[in-house]
């Protein structure tokens, strides 16, 4: 058996050609071939080579510090860039701003699948998500600026129904992360977070003739790694890499935690007795946990939605369902911050294109997710603001496909001050800018498409609750101590439809506004 052909990170970099596909692998902070990285970023400061680069990756690779991804941010690197997330590389989104490049913004599970189908020379993917969307070509086809007009998303009809379809094209380079590689080139990824799309990714780039470099902490003798760890075997990798350890942090900024990958169990309990303080947000988690079964399965969105598994947890019922996270990981308790992607005691770690399956299925049984901005018809942007590009991730794969959705989020931003006392709500400083708007920025979730679907819609703030039905968004909740003129109504850009019992608003559970456990076990 030949061995693999250990070369440096600059002699990898020197493998890109002008014009030459690029994909790297990366979950926020996790999972980043940084010394691949940083050889590419060297090399085009250096020689102004390779040039004209088209870069795509499935979900999110940076931390806002100029890492990962944000090596690649300079004039002239990149001809295009593809990807599902875009907060943690703000400098790319600034430069596609300036069209400085062709840029597009893809669902998570669709560019998941999508690597799987070029691996398969398969045309591309087809699935229904994104329609509704501002990735369905009727409303821009993920295009973020002027100078990308090439369609990468199409409307076709299969048996009379729409669905969109991801073109294939070929890859000529990968490069990877893994954690060992023995002398033949098999990889391992036992200290990693996720698996997340490796397998795919390597297959993808392989069968379009391309050249796959994988980045390891180590090389260890033939025969030495257990099989059923190898994610990358030997006949997909060309090239290894060897990284020094300050390249290949688990997670970028963090120390090594063994039990975000398997390695070790460590106790994560919280008890009943560790409550966390009162806040907008805990009383948007304590109602978001009221609307969980015994036995569901569900996906935590960033932000507010966390704080649905922390109440849980403080009320003693977290083992009541089951956490996932769509980086692959079921079970445990999913991270957040850079870490975000990984989670502490997972039961199991799926590549990410498997969980991104059971999504798209309706899998779920309830999601937690973000609310940025809603709109009268139910619609949900939290993929562009204004000059930011924030990117939609997985969450247009996860809120289309659910078929129970909580949107979670204060009822206003920039600045909202909120004080609980005496099992009332009191609004000391109203925020700043409105989140109930009569048309949102850009539609990440379709209200009209869950409303065909079938789904059961509602969001779920500090001081009211509303729920999406065929005539409209409904205000079904109000906590005790709002008033529901001057700080529901005034706040919101449309006129919701008041579900009024005996001429009043029902008042959400008192016992969320208690400062002591609520009793829910």
């Amino acid at each position: 058996m030949e061995k693999v052909k250990i070369i440096t990170a600059e002699e990898a970099a020197n493998l890109l050609q002008d014009g030459d596909t690029l994909t790297t692998s990366g979950f926020v902070s996790s999972c980043i071939p940084e010394a691949l990285n940083k050889a590419v970023e060297k090399r085009f400061l250096n020689t102004g080579h390779p040039k004209s680069l088209t870069y795509i990756y499935a979900s999110s690779q940076g931390n806002k510090k100029g890492c990962g991804g944000e090596h690649y941010a300079h004039k002239g690197l990149l001809k295009r860039f593809v990807a599902a997330h875009w907060a943690t590389v703000p400098s790319l989104g600034e430069m596609a701003l300036r069209n400085e490049f062709e840029a597009y913004n893809l669902p998570q599970g669709a560019l998941c699948h999508l690597f799987r189908d070029i691996a398969g020379k398969k045309p591309g993917t087809i699935t229904q998500v994104g329609l509704g969307t501002f990735v369905d070509p009727h409303n821009g086809g993920g295009k973020l600026n002027e100078i990308t007009t090439e369609d990468m998303v199409e409307l076709i009809s299969v048996r009379g129904r729409e669905y969109l379809f991801y073109p294939s094209f070929p890859i000529q380079v990968a490069f990877l992360r893994g954690t060992y590689a023995d002398e033949a080139g098999n990889v391992s990824l036992e200290k990693e977070v996720a698996t997340l799309e490796a397998t795919s990714v390597a297959q993808a780039v392989k069968n379009s003739g391309g050249i796959v470099v994988v980045q390891v902490e180590a090389i260890v003798a033939a025969g030495t790694l257990d099989p059923r760890m190898i994610k990358i075997p030997r006949i997909y990798v060309d090239y290894v890499v060897v990284a020094a350890a300050d390249d290949h942090e688990q997670c970028l900024g963090c120390s090594y935690d063994p039990s975000i990958c398997g390695e070790r169990r460590v106790l994560a309990n919280i008890a009943a007795s560790d409550s966390f303080p009162m806040s907008a947000k805990k009383i948007i988690g304590r109602r978001g946990m009221l609307e969980l079964k015994p036995g569901d399965v569900v996906n935590l969105g960033v932000g507010a939605p966390e704080y649905v598994a922390a109440a849980a947890a403080e009320e003693g019922i977290g083992d009541r369902m089951t956490l996932t996270v769509e980086s692959g990981l079921i079970g445990g308790i999913p991270q957040g911050g850079p870490r975000f992607g990984s989670s502490q005691n997972a039961e199991a770690v799926l590549d990410q294109g498997y969980q991104f399956d059971f999504y798209d299925g309706g899998g779920l049984d309830l999601a937690f997710l973000g609310l940025a901005e809603c709109d009268e018809k139910g619609n949900i942007n939290v993929s562009r603001f204004g000059p930011k590009i924030a990117g939609c991730g997985g969450f247009i794969d996860i809120s289309q496909n659910t078929g129970r959705v909580c949107f979670c989020g204060t009822f206003t931003a920039g600045g909202l001050r909120v004080r609980i006392a005496d099992g009332k709500v009191h609004i000391e400083q109203e925020g700043k800018q409105k989140k109930f708007l009569k048309k949102v920025e850009e539609v990440t979730f379709s209200g009209d498409m869950a409303i065909k679907n079938g789904q059961h819609v509602r969001y779920i703030t500090e001081r009211c609750v509303l729920e999406l039905r065929e005539d409209g968004l409904h205000l079904i909740e109000i906590a005790p101590g709002i008033d529901l003129e001057t700080q529901i109504l005034q706040q919101m850009e449309f006129s919701p439809i008041l579900d009024k019992i005996n001429g009043e608003i029902p008042l959400m559970d008192s016992r969320i506004f208690d400062e002591g456990i609520m009793g829910i076990a």
